[in-house]
């Protein structure tokens, strides 16, 4: 197996050479610089303009601009920062590269934008397994403190910001903002209906600006590039560089810091050395599990959020999984559902019952005791499950699921023709599924 090595392509988040996770080494390579610039009088418009200017968009998933988002924070004697690093998108692990080796990045980060906007605490959201990243941030922090950047008061109006470090239970729903908030808040870990929106009713009933690791750890190297420098790296829309995941048929899987203005040809073959020899691209996840699936001409396409819109999928989380021609879109497919199945927090119906009904009938193609007409129907809960939930988890199931079936429906068929999975002896995903795995009697299914 190769190893998992990050690579960088782009000198912003990652230029350096050696250990950052000290504060000494850190402040020799000019950490904490910008935080005293924003000491010296930065005000809230002006950070606003910084971000907007480096056209920073937020990294987890969603893409907002960053700035617009800090704008929308309502006015209140108590506001704070949530950092959600609650990781668990499949096949992305950026963030996690980012609190191991420079969380002192992140935590500037969230002290300038604590100190500019005048924000009481910054809460950091991390995932129950990140144990060895929550142990490296709270020593972070606690360097940072005896430094006197957190918790001592600062600045002319003697404001002391405070940082704590929030560890989740394992939760995939904890990703989605409101059900964030609502375990940071001491409830269920479940979504909520908007409105209210986070940035009038978040933490504690407060107005709170939520944001990724990576975003927030990003405002430092803008500041100190500064804005148009950043923004220069990327494309018009979508400024600067990406921590892009890269995993799956790949000869050299890693974390990649690539420009937006690059393609995804170029982290694939280029960086990532393309897929093993004697196999051929088949397909390619350009932005985590909950992404639409690609054809190989994913490789021509641009890695900012805008290009991935326009082909019909998403930038997500940044995690590209490369599968090639020996894997089985229906295991896939199967996988796929069986994870969104398993984490929905079961709030809403078309959830709960939607990805269970897309899992049983997947199970059904798989082994190939199926009726044709079940294909369709399986693109028929889709449509019914997707937009039609309280949070995006829903639509990470319908989403994928349905481009497999759409882009490669002949393999759904041929299982359902054969009877059994015609890439059995060459996916890798087999294991999971060997054959037969049912005994249960022909059913018919037809679409209602």
């Amino acid at each position: 197996m190769p190893e998992w090595t990050p690579r960088l392509e782009a000198n912003v988040l990652l230029d350096f050479d050696g250990d950052l996770r000290g504060i000494g080494a850190y402040e020799a390579y000019g950490g904490y610089a910008q935080l005293r610039r924003a000491l010296d009088g930065m005000t809230p418009d002006e950070l606003v303009a910084e971000l907007g200017g480096a056209a920073l968009r937020g990294r987890g998933g969603a893409g907002f601009p960053t700035g617009r988002k800090a704008s929308f924070l309502a006015p209140g004697a108590e506001r704070y920062l949530v950092v959600n690093a609650d990781e668990s998108e499949p096949g992305s692990c950026k963030d996690r590269e980012l609190l191991l080796r420079t969380p002192h990045a992140l935590l500037e980060g969230i002290l300038i934008v604590s100190t500019v906007l005048k924000l009481t605490r910054a809460y950091i959201y991390i995932r129950g397994e990140y144990l060895t990243e929550a142990e490296v941030l709270e020593g972070a922090i606690a360097e940072a403190r005896a430094r006197g950047y957190v918790g001592s008061p600062s600045g002319a109006d003697g404001y002391a910001p405070e940082i704590t470090v929030h560890r989740g239970a394992g939760a995939y729903i904890c990703g989605e903002e409101t059900a964030l908030l609502a375990s940071l808040n001491g409830f269920r870990g479940q979504p909520s209906a908007k409105p209210p929106f986070p940035a009038v009713s978040g933490a504690f009933e407060r107005p709170t600006l939520l944001n990724n690791v990576e975003t927030i750890a990003t405002i430092p190297a803008i500041m100190r590039r500064g804005p148009e420098e950043y923004h220069a790296l990327g494309t018009e829309m979508s400024g600067g560089t990406h921590v892009m995941s890269l995993s799956g048929h790949v000869v050299r899987p890693g974390n990649y810091e690539m420009p937006m203005s690059l393609t995804m040809g170029h982290l694939i073959e280029t960086l990532g050395g393309g897929v093993p020899a004697g196999r051929s691209l088949k397909a390619v996840i350009p932005g985590g599990a909950s992404s639409p699936i690609l054809g190989p001409e994913a490789l021509d396409l641009l890695c900012a959020p805008e290009a991935l819109a326009a082909a019909g999928t998403m930038a997500g989380s940044a995690g590209v999984m490369v599968i090639d021609d020996s894997t089985c879109i229906v295991q896939l497919a199967l996988r796929t559902a069986e994870f969104y199945a398993h984490e929905s927090c079961g709030k809403c119906t078309p959830c709960r019952e939607g990805t269970r009904w897309i899992v049983d009938t997947l199970r059904r193609i798989e082994d190939g005791i199926a009726a044709p007409a079940e294909i369709d129907l399986v693109l028929q809960i889709c449509d019914n499950v997707e937009g039609k939930c309280l949070c995006p988890l829903g639509d990470a199931c319908a989403m994928p699921v349905r481009s497999m079936v759409k882009r490669f429906r002949e393999e759904f068929e041929a299982h359902i023709e054969l009877g059994s999975c015609p890439l059995h002896d060459t996916s890798v995903l087999s294991t999971l599924y060997p054959q037969p795995r049912s005994l249960l009697p022909l059913l018919t299914v037809s679409p209602a």
